[in-house]
């Protein structure tokens, strides 16, 4: 509770002195303390005092006023036909908002309206169409707990689909990020700030909710009313206690009404499906890029569905991916059937554009807000189904006739819905036209009536011109003073005498007769009666529709998995896919020919395909070295990208494909600092690594993309082999390792199944051609430079760091000084047995480097008196040691020296670079 939301202070400290409305208003602040009270005042919404300044301030509408005896209350509204749009500005805002509608007639009211809290609108129980993406879910999610079994309960409000499960903390986390609810409630035996991190990260606003909910008992009544037997779908007290308590609150939010739509509680194991954290969806960018001109992720490259149900039920599927083999050859059956049938597939495609979103539909008609729009469009979708089941009359595989046989084609709702609706019906269904003439006898009459009566009306002014020779006589009709005839004043001398007068104007008079007014009294009260009967006939119409809801739902079921094995055809036949097939009698290995990215295929005028081949007889782990910007990135995300699509069921971007079923897959790719949470980028990234070297099996793909690189570079060198040892020793899973560490590829020397790919790239003087092609071996170069001068790194910058890389591989120091004049020094200085003191030979010194203002830096300054004191002679100097003795010696002396604070990168790695030669030559 806020100030914005909960009673206003204002009005308490007056309660007993508020006027009959603001206290009803108070009352319903209350009462639903959590929210913001949006209360109907005529055609708008109200908020008062605080509440009406958020209001105000969020939806961009006027502050105004009201005032009474107990005083002065700001005031805003926002108008009732347009009331969605304002509603998801304070639900964008943080708000939860309950909706208090006039729940009886002001006309009919005696004294002060009724109104109620109908619904309490948040953002996991929206079912607004105009809040809604087409083509989405919406889940509103809680949490329960027994010792260390967490529970998950899911339902999307707006199509009625219900989910539960229940695993260890681990696997629980990965499901709410698969979910991803809008709104997540806790049990009371659940730890909430231990779920806070995952919670932010899904974007879930956290409500608060009565925990007898949640109780046993009270979760069992409220599930019962959903299912026959609580026990027989929920698999523990926890499952039974999330899923009872969630479902409570959903009745809650919509007017403590049943939601009979929900019938499709469902029990999942998270076991049955492909394991993709929330770093893994991210990384391989399924649903969302990760930035904002990033190009499209995956899902839009496959999305070319029919139907919102079709858009739905893909998105499910590359979230969930299969492990069961017999599963994903049904699917794989299925699509191969839609590519080798082009003409049945392209005509199921037609067909179900005609498809409206039949889940949202049913729900609205269940909840008894349908209109008879919704009816009509409910009706074109059932039409559908018998073209569809004639189109599918001939298909042989399996999954096909099991969808084809689950069409039901509700012959009678469709013949009902015709029957009864018009076929163009007004949105509003209190003002007549919406029921079909001929669907009842009563209502026909008083059409009858209606409709005669007007025309009589319409005959009546020229017949009285007529009779009264008067050639401006009107006859009119408005709703205060009902249907009048209106003669101008120079006329009113013609009158006839059984003319009545009923208004008197400026410039006319308007009369009515005996006749009209019997007249007015029949039409007036015929459309009266018409239309009170009219809304009966098509409540009851809509109700006996609702009450088929569970076989609508399974038609929906049928249209949307039809709509996303047709599409996965048509992706694979205008993209050239293959279907893959998988390994068994335990063969291993990702064999792929031709592998290509599907999203970066798609934005590229050329891609180079490349072959992978990784666990069996060519082991499970692959360094991957290469030059920046050769591809190492995409073709380990291609490679993980093909095993989630076939998966998923669909074919893949390939010549062949021989895969294994993959349990998990991991990825470290790229990282950034966690501010709020308190952790670095390279901590993210050591956080991502012990999940993955605690979490992955034999059957797992890893992704790891520059292990080790946040921290220094004998760190991270050792953290990426000791990395590549361990998931070769203990875990085994199919790893792709990119890296710039090239002392890496060793490993693949000592260890049988480690072996080096790299990306070859092609150096013309200063010009780099990428040719992103994978081949075996490791790579020479990184190219890092030649990338610096392709970015536009200043020439001064790219020169230096070019002599830097040419002096480090020609031996020669920072400062251009070579491997073999460092050897003089040390070979001819004392230590040779044969010299003397008096023989020594001083080496030449290199000059200061200066800051760029002439003057030396203080640090150099002391390194080369460090080394000239140690080694070399020079006025004042000691006796030099011989040999190691006095190398190690200066090296000592020139750390001591060092101050680390004040010392660049670069000046330290030339001092260690100087040192390494000092103590090699010694």
């Amino acid at each position: 509770m806020t100030s914005v939301t909960g009673p206003p202070e204002k009005m308490v400290a007056v309660r007993e002195d508020l006027t009959p409305m603001m206290s009803q208003y108070l009352a319903l602040c209350e009462e639903y303390e959590a929210s913001l009270v949006l209360f109907q005042v005529g055609d708008f919404y109200e908020a008062f005092c605080d509440a009406a300044a958020a209001v105000a301030r969020i939806c961009e509408v006027t502050l105004t006023k009201r005032e009474d005896s107990t005083g002065t209350y700001p005031m805003a509204g926002i108008p009732i036909d347009n009331a969605a749009s304002y509603v998801e500005r304070l639900l964008d805002a943080g708000y939860r908002v309950a909706v208090a509608d006039q729940v009886e007639d002001a006309e009919e009211a005696s004294g002060l309206v009724d109104r109620a809290v109908t619904r309490i609108v948040t953002p996991g129980t929206v079912v607004d169409e105009e809040l809604l993406s087409a083509g989405t879910t919406n889940y509103v999610a809680a949490l329960a707990r027994e010792d260390d079994v967490f529970s998950l309960a899911a339902v999307d409000v707006s199509t009625g689909e219900c989910l539960v499960t229940s695993a260890d903390r681990e696997r629980i986390v990965e499901e709410l990020e698969r979910v991803a609810p809008a709104e997540l409630l806790f049990g009371s035996d659940v730890d909430a700030d231990a779920f806070d991190p995952d919670v932010v990260a899904a974007e879930a606003m956290v409500t608060d909710f009565d925990a007898d909910a949640f109780d046993p008992d009270s979760a069992r009544d409220t599930l019962a009313g959903y299912v026959p037997s609580p026990e027989a779908v929920v698999a523990n007290d926890a499952e039974l206690r999330a899923c009872g308590g969630l479902l409570a609150y959903a009745e809650y939010t919509q007017g403590d009404e049943r939601l009979d739509y929900v019938s499709r509680v469902t029990r999942y194991d998270p076991r049955e499906s492909l394991r993709l954290d929330a770093t893994a969806l991210r990384s391989l960018e399924l649903f969302e890029t990760r930035g904002a001109s990033s190009g499209h992720a995956l899902v839009d490259v496959l999305d070319d569905t029919a139907c919102a149900l079709g858009r739905r039920e893909l998105t499910q599927w590359l979230r969930r991916p299969l492990v069961d083999r017999e599963r994903i050859a049904a699917r794989h059956d299925a699509v191969a059937e839609f590519v080798e049938t082009p003409l049945v597939r392209e005509a199921v495609h037609e067909r179900l554009k005609d498809v409206y979103d039949v889940e949202r539909l049913v729900a609205r008609v269940s909840r008894g807000r349908a209109n008879a729009r919704d009816l009509r469009s409910l009706k074109t979708t059932l039409d559908v189904v018998p073209e569809l089941r004639a189109e599918l009359r001939d298909v042989d595989a399996e999954r096909l006739r099991e969808l084809r046989d689950a069409l039901d084609e509700l012959a009678d709702v469709r013949e009902l819905i015709d029957r009864a609706v018009a076929e163009d019906p007004p949105v509003e269904i209190t003002e007549g036209g919406v029921v079909r003439e001929g669907f009842d006898d009563e209502l026909d009459d008083l059409r009858r009536t209606e409709r005669e009566g007007r025309e009589w009306v319409a005959d009546l002014e020229a017949s009285e011109r007529e009779r009264t020779g008067i050639d401006s006589l009107d006859v009119g009709y408005n709703q205060v003073h009902g249907y009048y005839i209106e003669v101008t004043n120079p006329n009113l001398d013609r009158v006839p005498d059984d003319y009545q007068r009923r208004q008197t104007l400026k410039n006319s008079e308007r009369f009515y007769t005996p006749e009209l007014k019997r007249r007015e009294d029949e039409i007036l009260g015929a459309a009266e009666r018409a239309d009170k009967l009219e809304y009966e006939l098509f409540t009851d119409v809509r109700s006996d529709v609702a009450a088929e809801a569970d076989r609508v739902q399974a038609v929906a079921a049928a249209l949307s998995e039809l709509d996303v094995l047709a599409t996965l055809a048509a992706v694979a036949v205008d993209n050239d896919y293959v279907r893959p097939t998988f390994h068994t009698d335990g063969e291993r290995g990702i064999h792929v020919e031709g592998g290509r990215h599907p999203v970066v295929e798609r934005t590229r005028s050329e891609f180079v395909p490349n072959d992978t081949r990784l666990g069996g007889d060519e082991g499970n782990v692959a360094v991957v070295t290469g030059p920046n910007m050769s591809g190492k990135s995409t073709y380990m995300r291609q490679v993980a990208l093909i095993v989630v699509l076939a998966q998923t069921g669909s074919f893949v971007p390939a010549d062949a494909a021989r895969l294994p079923v993959v349990d998990r897959v991991f990825t470290r790719v790229g990282a950034s600092d966690d501010i709020a949470g308190g952790q670095s980028t390279f901590m993210r990234e050591m956080a991502e690594l012990t999940d993955i070297l605690h979490g992955a099996t034999e059957h797992s793909l890893v992704l790891l993309d520059e292990v080790g690189r946040g921290t220094s570079t004998a760190d991270g060198r050792a953290i990426a082999r000791a990395t590549t040892e361990f998931v070769d020793d203990e875990v085994g899973a199919y790893t792709l390792f990119a890296t710039h560490y090239h002392e890496l590829t060793a490993v693949a020397d000592e260890r049988e199944d480690v072996f080096n790919l790299h990306f070859t790239a092609e150096s013309d003087g200063d010009d780099v051609t990428f040719l992103h092609r994978v081949e075996p071996g490791a790579s020479s170069s990184s190219y890092g430079v030649e990338v610096a001068r392709m970015a536009g790194v200043p020439d001064r910058v790219v020169a230096r760091s070019q002599e830097l890389v040419e002096s480090e591989a020609g031996g020669s120091d920072a400062n251009g000084r070579s491997d073999a004049e460092d050897r003089n020094d040390v070979d001819d200085a004392p230590g040779d047995e044969e010299g003397s003191p008096d023989e020594t030979r001083k080496s030449p010194r290199p000059q200061p480097r200066s800051n760029g203002h002439g003057e030396v830096g203080a640090q150099e300054a002391g390194r080369q008196t460090t080394l000239t004191n140690g080694v070399g002679g020079g006025d004042g100097a000691e006796t030099p040691r011989h040999g190691r003795e006095a190398a190690l010696e200066a090296v000592a002396a020139e750390l001591d020296a060092v101050d680390v604070a004040q010392t660049t990168p670069l000046e330290a790695l030339t001092t260690l670079n100087d040192l390494k030669n000092l103590l090699d030559d010694s």
